[in-house]
């Protein structure tokens, strides 16, 4: 027999791509349980299925960077304080470096972060926490269907009190965008792709390479480094400058609504807009209201 529960979370992560670089993203997650009836006359009841399976994959890869530990151009150093630098080569998007406490990675032992890979690092990590009637379990990842522009993108919020906070967390986002009361496709599809697989930075955050603490020889001209501390930790990043966007706010959902809309209004004075900008699946701002 089997159980199944849809949409149990979703995944707001960042992954490292050989061929895209760092990539923001927001998986869905359905599960289906293998297993026997208990003396409840269940496989297992839906409250501690959502409650359990979903806390497991919120510790183990929701607001992480995901690694693929077996790519053959990836480097992962462990230091004495459990903080892991980790030097990535992409193969035309340059070198991405890191330095951040454990907790801020997933380590898949694969050599590349796809569905499959991260459904089977997941499975291994599940399989240990089910009850004895369980059987086995299958998982389906999935993404929203857009049929509208969409960007992904990493972040960090050094401001956040819980794992918002690491420095390369990310999502797959819609992006609304109305021009004097009307859907405009053709602004949307701009940020699509302004914002396709970028990092977005806050201009506070950026530090000099000789302030690096990292071992990563930073290539100079054509790479930007950002670090900063936060509650869990000392957090730092080098990437190359044409995959970041540096703005003055914090990155928060709230901050890129309100940058996006005033971006809006210096290309197009004369227009009104309401950005609805939303972060991952369901959620968002909404900047701009009056004018939808």
């Amino acid at each position: 027999m089997q159980l199944f529960v849809n949409d149990l979370t979703v995944m707001d992560f960042s992954y490292l791509c050989s061929e895209r670089g760092m990539v923001g993203e927001s998986w869905i997650v359905d599960v289906v349980l293998d297993g026997a009836l208990n003396e409840e006359s269940m496989i297992q009841d839906f409250s501690k299925v959502k409650k359990n399976l979903k806390r497991l994959i919120d510790d183990y890869v929701d607001h992480k960077l995901l690694v693929p530990a077996d790519y053959t151009k990836c480097t992962i150093k462990r230091d004495v304080d459990d903080r892991v630098e980790v030097v990535f080569e992409t193969q035309n998007k340059g070198t991405i470096a890191l330095f951040c406490p454990d907790d801020a990675y997933a380590f898949v032992y694969a050599t590349s972060v796809t569905m499959a890979s991260v459904g089977e690092y997941l499975k291994e990590i599940i399989a240990t926490h089910l009850p004895d009637n369980v059987e086995g379990i299958h998982l389906h990842l999935r993404t929203e269907t857009i049929s509208t522009p969409f960007y992904h993108y990493t972040h960090g919020l050094k401001k956040h009190d819980g794992n918002c906070q690491r420095i390369a967390h990310g999502h797959r986002s819609k992006i609304d965008i109305y021009k004097n009361g009307q859907r405009s496709e053709a602004c949307e599809a701009y940020w699509a792709t302004r914002w396709q697989d970028i990092y977005i930075a806050s201009e506070d955050d950026s530090v000099a390479a000789d302030e690096l603490t990292m071992t990563f020889d930073v290539p100079g001209s054509g790479y930007s480094a950002y670090a900063y501390e936060a509650s869990q930790g000392w957090f730092e990043i080098v990437m190359p400058s044409a995959c970041i966007e540096v703005i003055a706010s914090d990155s928060t959902v709230e901050c890129l609504a309100q940058y996006i809309y005033d971006q809006q209004r210096v290309m197009f004075p004369e227009d009104n807009f309401c950005v609805v900008a939303y972060e991952g699946v369901g959620k968002g701002a909404i900047v701009g209201a009056e004018n939808r």
